[in-house]
């Protein structure tokens, strides 16, 4: 069984990875910045719809990697996004990454005010001074809040990041945040979750 097993440096496995996504995508490409982005969804979820399914805002990955360059946040909906994030290299360009999901005072204004965490975490991300990049895995709900936001002119992100994953006004919310008119990166359909929205953020960082 073996024989069968191609051996590749473990410094060589994503160099590797990245040249079998470029040939079974069979010549279809993207310009960069984005195409970056589309091998990278794949790279992580081994999912090829990611080539159908991103949607890119006009020139929604330079716009995003510029507001990183100027020092901008990023705010996730999950933990798990966060974590994804590579916070050092975001730090080098004086941007931090947030998630308010565990704060204690979220959970209670949630609770009293009868909405999601998620919703009232974009709040708080639509606090903070500068530029804002949101980046959303998982919630709904954190999208509906971003585009009722930006409808009353309370938020202008710089990018908003929305792969949430699911059934229940998954795909209904992504296709509101593309016609919001801000800058977007939209995996349209059920398909996202925090592993890519941290992915495209990923994406974004290492080409700069």
């Amino acid at each position: 069984m073996l024989e069968h097993i191609e051996i590749v440096k473990p410094e060589d496995i994503e160099k590797r990875s990245m040249e079998i996504i470029t040939s079974e995508l069979n010549g279809r490409t993207w310009p960069d910045p984005e195409f970056a982005i589309v091998k990278r969804c794949i790279h992580t979820s081994a999912d090829f719809d990611y080539a159908d399914n991103l949607c890119f805002s006009e020139n929604a990955a330079r716009i995003g990697m510029e507001a990183i360059r100027r020092g901008a946040s990023i705010v996730t909906d999950t933990r798990m996004a966060w974590s994804g994030i590579n916070k050092k290299k975001l730090a080098s360009f004086g941007g931090e990454a947030y998630c308010f999901m565990s704060d204690e005072d979220v959970a209670a204004e949630a609770k009293e005010r009868g909405v999601t965490r998620a919703a009232i975490c974009m709040e708080r991300g639509a606090a903070l001074p500068g530029e804002v990049i949101f980046a959303i895995g998982n919630a709904p709900t954190a999208l509906i809040r971003l585009y009722e936001m930006i409808e009353a002119g309370q938020l202008k992100p710089a990018l908003i990041i929305g792969a949430p994953v699911g059934f229940v006004n998954v795909v209904e919310s992504k296709e509101l945040i593309m016609k919001a008119g801000v800058p977007y990166i939209v995996p349209r359909g059920r398909k996202g979750g925090s592993n890519i929205a941290a992915t495209i953020c990923n994406a974004m960082l290492y080409q700069l």
